[in-house]
């Protein structure tokens, strides 16, 4: 996979969040309203941005619906892209294209940190503001996979790491990776890595021991 992040100016939310001045400011009942009923009326008057994937929009954006707790406002375009907010790909608030590799990279990141949660190409498109077959296509594109492979190639990793040290069942590994259905969970795992979750975890322990014998 490309690692587009390396190269890629974003800033993560992460880093935003260190910089309060940045941060949009929470948005008024009026505004929220507006953003509710996609009133274009409000158009050119405020922009609100997402700060759980780093896309702002015109309030008339027939995008999903956010959460309050999680936009706030911009007075002009300058201030959110200034705040490194990425333009929504649907609504073009700057009358401009957000460009893909941009727009994949915030959602490679998401998935980074939700993948945990029930993720599907449809949730991953209403969240990033494109159609489920552009996100599938363009994610393929830049980074050589689709969204789903990716949120399974993330899963694994990570179900990898918690067999090798820790001690849960494999119903709990599966389940802090967001795969709760423990027979699915051990046949993508199997797929994936060509062994079982159980018999993974046993050839770990017995490479920790043999390395360990053999530096004493």
């Amino acid at each position: 996979m490309k690692d587009i992040r390396k190269k890629n100016k974003v800033r993560t939310f992460q880093e935003l969040d260190l910089d309060k001045s940045l941060l949009p400011t929470p948005v008024s009942d009026e505004q929220w309203q507006a953003v509710t009923d996609n009133d274009a009326s409000y158009d050119g008057h405020f922009f609100y941005a997402v700060k759980t994937t780093g896309i702002f929009c015109r309030p008339s954006c027939k995008s999903r619906l956010p959460n309050r707790e999680n936009i706030g406002f911009f007075k002009d375009a300058e201030q959110a892209l200034a705040a490194h907010f990425r333009p929504c790909k649907r609504c073009k608030p700057t009358g401009e294209k957000l460009p893909d590799e941009e727009w994949i990279f915030l959602i490679t990141e998401y998935i980074d940190i939700h993948y945990k949660e029930k993720l599907t190409l449809e949730t991953l498109a209403l969240l990033s503001h494109g159609s489920p077959y552009h996100l599938h296509r363009t994610f393929k594109k830049i980074n050589g996979m689709t969204p789903v492979d990716y949120i399974q190639k993330k899963r694994i990793e990570k179900a990898k790491m918690l067999l090798t040290i820790s001690n849960d069942s494999i119903a709990e590994v599966g389940e802090s990776v967001g795969l709760s259905n423990t027979p699915y969970f051990i046949t993508l795992f199997k797929k994936k890595t060509g062994q079982t979750p159980e018999a993974f975890r046993r050839l770990q322990k017995k490479l920790l021991k043999e390395g360990f014998s053999n530096d004493n």
